[in-house]
């Protein structure tokens, strides 16, 4: 099975995430291999369709990916069947424009989208709004629609207003049912239980859906989407095997997967570790990365894993090259408040304070411009990053200036030599290869110096 299709909405809220889910929940249980793509940089998303569903995802982020990133993502892991879900409204990108929305990704990756629509409360007014997303732009790419929440006795009467206003094929509904909803969590902390509850409501979405979805319609439809032709880039390996370790466990669970197979890509070996359980760091590693994730939730047994600490601490200072994002920051630093307040011993790299502070704080796209050679780039040079963190610190670094897109709000981030990127903005590698090869090229010349 080939082709792509896109999940798109009016909003957020109207239960696209869930259709979206049970939807590949279904393809899953018909025998087939759909891999999924996220628009945006949401890492739950991805980690709820891998560990939950079982599927293959991606995340598809044109700000800091680019079109040439985000196609070459979905020629890369998209041979198959590719299922796309978009982020908030269908139009809703960066400050009040379409740029890196929904919309803009159907557009790049020339995708049909099926608009999600709730229909709550209406009758012939769903009609208006298809009709109104349908021609806001005269390139919608809206091929399709689906109801959500509505009862099995009003979608006839729907689905043949919507069809006779519009023109637009109407594929089928999800019921009401609370059973069906998906709460807002941190996937980080799911426990084995709670994944078996999730799995299960997942296979009851997915059980209501072959009855009420026209399944094959809509595979038919994926498959009307063009072949893509993403742009060459160089990726000619750095060398050969170069040894990375990545912190991996339930307190460092960010990463974006095409960042890590841009880094395989380009010659590492990546060595998952975990900073709460292992005693020390892979002996062969030429170079570390601490992602995201939840340091904070889990701050006094990484502070009570001492030795983890003080080898990372070693490895920093005799130069080995490191990536620390958020998260992998924190756990940096000399001290890290955890949930209830209380300040924890950690790494001590950066000699500051972690702390909690109950609300979104520098958030959203940025571009940080170099105001130093380092590790990642050189001065004067631009990398797209994100920023999303509850904690802050009392040195968040100030070797790059950090500009929000189209807007005039800016600030300092990071901490960054020659051998360090430490601070709040995550990098997507996969969209910046030649951060990825600067890094590798470090990593493999403090290999080299150290054999």
């Amino acid at each position: 099975m080939t082709g792509r299709l896109l999940f798109c909405a009016p909003a957020s809220g109207t239960g696209k995430t869930t259709l979206t889910c049970g939807f590949l929940q279904a393809l899953v249980n018909q025998g087939l291999s759909p891999v999924a793509f996220k628009s945006g940089p949401d890492y739950i998303d991805p980690m709820f369709h891998s560990q939950i569903i079982g599927a293959q995802s991606r995340n598809l982020d044109l700000f800091l990916m680019g079109e040439d990133g985000v196609q070459r993502s979905l020629w890369d892991n998209g041979q198959g069947l590719s299922i796309l879900e978009g982020a908030m409204g269908y139009y809703d990108g960066i400050a009040m424009g379409d740029t890196a929305s929904a919309y803009h990704l159907a557009k790049v990756t020339h995708t049909p989208a099926v608009l999600v629509v709730d229909g709550r409360g209406s009758a012939l007014s769903v009609a208006a709004v298809v009709k109104g997303f349908v021609s806001f732009r005269p390139d919608s790419h809206i091929q399709g629609v689906v109801f959500n929440r509505i009862s099995p006795m009003l979608y006839p009467s729907l689905k043949k207003a919507v069809e006779d206003e519009t023109g637009i094929s109407v594929y089928g509904y999800l019921p009401q049912n609370p059973d069906f909803v998906l709460e807002s969590r941190h996937l980080g902390l799911v426990t084995a239980a709670e994944v078996s509850t999730l799995q299960e409501k997942m296979q009851a979405v997915a059980t209501q859906l072959t009855q009420s979805l026209d399944i094959a319609g809509l595979l038919a439809l994926a498959e009307t989407a063009p072949e893509l032709t993403p742009a060459a880039v160089d990726l000619t390996p750095v060398g050969k095997q170069i040894p990375i370790a990545v912190a991996s466990d339930k307190a460092f669970c960010f990463y974006y997967a095409d960042a890590l197979a841009m880094l395989e890509t380009l010659g590492a070996k990546v060595i998952p570790f975990s900073p709460l359980t292992d005693t020390a760091l892979p002996a062969e590693a030429e170079g570390l990365y601490l992602g995201g994730g939840y340091p904070e939730l889990y701050a006094m047994e990484l502070s009570e894993n001492t030795s983890m600490c003080q080898a990372i601490a070693k490895a920093i200072d005799g130069g080995m090259p490191t990536i620390a994002e958020c998260g992998g920051f924190l756990y940096l630093h000399k001290t890290l408040e955890d949930a209830d307040g209380i300040s924890h011993p950690v790494c001590n790299v950066v000699d500051a304070h972690g702390y909690g502070t109950k609300k979104l704080g520098r958030f959203g796209y940025i571009t940080m411009t170099a105001q130093c050679d380092g590790l990642l780039c050189d001065q004067g040079d631009a990398i797209t990053a994100h920023e999303f963190h509850y904690w802050d610190s009392t040195l968040s670094g100030e070797a790059f200036s950090a500009q929000k897109p189209q807007s005039n709000r800016g600030w300092q981030c990071a901490h960054h030599t020659k051998t360090l990127y430490a601070g709040f903005p995550h990098c997507h590698m996969g969209g910046n290869p030649n951060v990825a090869r600067r890094f590798l090229q470090a990593c493999n010349t403090y290999g080299e110096d150290f054999t």
